[in-house]
């Protein structure tokens, strides 16, 4: 036996001397080999996810600093300082500029993200890395609420807080601060200002259709952008579960269908990424990350969205058909392509880390089959792992992206450590493939990752369902 293990070892290496070319399948498992994969491969430990986890949130800590600095003089107070800085609020302050944007959209993923792992891991640098920086926005706005009154220019990221010019402003960092809010992560009274500002400028404000569908003037105008149907519709669906208002759910499902009827399409199982009013046909490029800001909406709507709503069984049917749609394109690396259906194209993590997120949830939340899509979601994770360098930066991430209506536009787009799009869903999907490993009972059989209804008692290397051994 030991002979056999090493002659196969030699073989995987490709290392065939004379005495392995001997090796035949009457006297080696060949079946048995280790594979060759691009990434890993099999069933992650919790343990090793936590790592990578770890690994991007340490990095992101560092990079964006809880922190206000004087433009004119270079004075910085840290949020430990924050009852001084208070006192010394002026049109100067700002926001210290780190590799990232406290206040963008991509950050308030990020937040949502990091509450998740906190969810999941009990880790308090989770928690207070959320605490922190929601905490610092709150504290400042009120005062900067005045100076902008007043007529003062003030810091660009803390405006986007005070008075909102779009989605993009408003809806995944007012989310991320309900969640926080409904969590008991941070101070709920000090955040609900800012939560109302938000929300009332995306129900009230956001430009839309005659339909009532959330719309841009840009690139065409009356262009519906698949990127908004997260800027805006978890966020009404959220203020459902915080006011108890079950205007916001209606709401949240009617602008699902208003972006599906336009956006969907059936014989792909995917959403296109533009739809211009005036144009005819509707072309239809579907770009990846689009599409995980899609499958991620109709999760957060659905984790909200109460069980007897009348438009629930719409939302599950289409996440299932989308959850296909996706799973049927992923790459044998694990990855997905930056435009789904070319396969010329490059491999994207951002993307890949929302599907992986998306997918695990979906198994976790009984929405979808564990045993179909839960090897599709540890394949996912471990691309996205791949794509996480020493230093905590996730690599192989598309930067911000306009609208096109052809393929050159979305294929040559650039990729940088510095696109803040990856970080918030590498962690959520890190935290989200550890909820699955607790509620889950995967285990490799025949070489292969297969989800099993219960924990099956063999460690042998193929088994039947019930780890019996019949052959």
């Amino acid at each position: 036996m030991k002979k056999q293990i090493f002659l196969i070892g030699m073989m995987c290496c490709g290392a065939l001397t004379a005495t392995a070319q001997q090796v035949n399948d009457n006297n080696t498992p060949l079946h048995l080999m280790k594979p060759v994969y691009e990434t890993s491969y099999g069933v992650p430990t919790a343990e090793n996810v936590k790592q990578t986890m770890d690994c991007v949130l340490r990095y992101i800590d560092a990079e964006t600093p809880a922190t206000l600095v004087d433009k004119k003089t270079g004075r910085e107070w840290s949020y430990d300082d924050k009852t001084a800085a208070l006192k010394n609020v002026n049109a100067d302050m700002q926001l210290k500029q780190g590799g990232f944007r406290l206040t963008s959209y991509e950050w308030g993923v990020t937040y949502s993200g990091v509450l998740a792992a906190y969810e999941v891991t009990g880790d308090a640098a989770y928690r207070d890395y959320v605490a922190r920086r929601h905490g610092l926005l709150a504290e400042i706005y009120p005062y900067y609420q005045k100076l902008f009154a007043a007529g003062k220019t003030i810091d660009g990221n803390i405006r986007r807080v005070i008075d909102p010019h779009a989605l993009d402003d408003a809806g995944a960092v007012c989310c991320s601060m309900i969640k926080a809010s409904l969590s008991g992560v941070g101070k709920a009274a000090s955040l609900r200002p800012l939560i109302d500002n938000y929300a009332s400028y995306i129900v009230n404000k956001e430009y839309r259709l005659a339909d009532g569908t959330f719309a841009r003037l840009r690139p065409q105008k009356n262009t519906v952008w698949l990127d908004d149907m997260f800027m805006g519709i978890p966020t009404v669906a959220y203020m459902g579960k915080l006011t108890g208002d079950v205007k916001y759910y209606d709401e949240a499902a009617r602008q699902v269908s208003g972006f599906a009827s336009r956006m969907w399409v059936p014989e792909k199982n995917l959403f296109r990424h533009g739809w211009v009013e005036a144009m005819q046909p509707h072309p239809a490029f579907f770009w990846g990350r689009a599409n995980g800001w899609a499958i991620l909406t109709l999760c957060e709507v659905l984790d909200v969205l109460p069980e007897t709503h009348p438009q629930r069984q719409q939302l599950l049917d289409l996440l299932g058909k989308h959850a296909a749609g996706l799973s049927a394109l992923q790459h044998h690396s694990g990855f997905w392509h930056q435009l789904l259906d070319r396969n010329d194209t490059y491999l994207e993590a951002s993307a890949t880390a929302i599907y992986t997120y998306c997918l695990a949830h979906a198994v976790n939340k009984g929405w979808i089959d564990a045993k179909a899509y839960g090897p599709v979601a540890f394949m996912g994770w471990h691309a996205v792992q791949s794509a996480v360098n020493a230093k905590g930066q996730v690599e192989k991430v598309c930067v911000g992206t306009g609208m096109g209506f052809d393929p050159a536009f979305y294929a040559h787009r650039p990729v940088h450590v510095m696109a803040a799009h990856g970080y918030g869903p590498v962690i959520w999907a890190g935290a989200e493939i550890i909820r699955l490993l607790q509620n889950q009972h995967p285990k490799m059989n025949d070489s292969a990752v297969q989800f099993y209804d219960e924990e099956v008692p063999t460690n042998q290397p193929i088994f039947n369902y019930d780890g019996k051994i019949r052959f």
